[in-house]
């Protein structure tokens, strides 16, 4: 089974410039700071600065010199907060919320070769079965958009919002959908940046979920990031606790956990 648990190269949505120019859009000011080593994108909502997965280093600071830049990141007159991609701690830094661990799959040469079997036999029979996906359009995302939001008001998750997903560059979006019955039933969206990717949103309507549409819709997408360069593919959050079924989709693809640091108020 091919796995990758080197994650170098590996660059988060939140500090993209897809991720910029949508927080731009709607209503954020974002800012690209430099630090020793490194760079955060920069999010400022009224008084609160935010720092998603950053900064983004050159090399592999260690804990001390992360905590400084972040320190450094936090002399404005409001509250700045944190999460940082690896644990950092110390004085300075007041933790609010435990880690969370992300999913990421890397997209190598043979992407069966890392399946689980049980994720490997639901791909294979909806394959055998003639279920095949496109690639979608603005009509798509539209419709993934209006179902995602109607789904998250029902399940109860938090999400980015409508707004922030209808403003994300055309050119860095991937879209999939799936027709059934004269109109779109199932559809993804990707976020490119660079050889990195982010699973943006999903929705899935019960015969989709039937049919194992998401099972073949990941594998083609995966293929096609593959194809254009994309190296690492970020499944998003995994809770073995409040969504089980969710967290083993994500790691049937033979994705690793990386667990990021805790969302800490930082202290200039």
């Amino acid at each position: 089974m091919e796995r990758c648990d080197d994650f170098s190269g590996f660059r988060p949505f939140q500090q993209s410039a897809p991720y910029a120019v949508a927080a731009a859009a709607t209503g954020a000011r974002v800012r690209w700071c430099d630090v020793d080593g490194g760079r955060a994108l920069v999010v400022e909502r009224g008084r609160v600065r935010l720092i998603s997965r950053g900064p983004v280093w050159e090399g592999e600071p260690d804990a001390a010199h992360q905590k400084r830049a972040l320190r450094q990141l936090a002399r404005w007159p409001g509250i700045t907060l944190a999460t940082p991609e690896s644990e950092v701690r110390g004085f300075g830094l007041v933790p609010l919320v435990t880690p969370m661990h992300h999913a990421i799959w890397h997209l190598g040469m043979d992407l069966r070769a890392g399946l689980s079997g049980k994720w490997r036999n639901r791909l294979t029979t909806s394959e055998n079965a003639g279920l095949r996906v496109r690639r979608g359009d603005r009509a798509t995302l539209s419709r993934l958009i209006e179902e995602e939001t109607r789904q998250r008001h029902a399940r109860g998750y938090r999400s980015l919002s409508p707004e922030f997903t209808a403003s994300l560059p055309t050119t860095a979006l991937r879209l999939w959908d799936w027709r059934h019955s004269g109109g779109c039933a199932a559809a993804m969206a990707f976020v490119v940046d660079g050889s990195c990717a982010t699973y943006h949103l999903g929705w899935a309507s019960d015969p989709a979920r039937k049919a194992g549409v998401h099972a073949v819709m990941l594998m083609r997408a995966a293929e096609a990031l593959r194809a254009e360069g994309v190296r690492w593919l970020d499944l998003g959050s995994v809770d073995t606790e409040q969504a089980p079924g969710l967290a083993r989709f994500k790691l049937g693809t033979g994705a690793v956990l990386k667990r990021l640091g805790s969302t800490v108020l930082v202290l200039p």
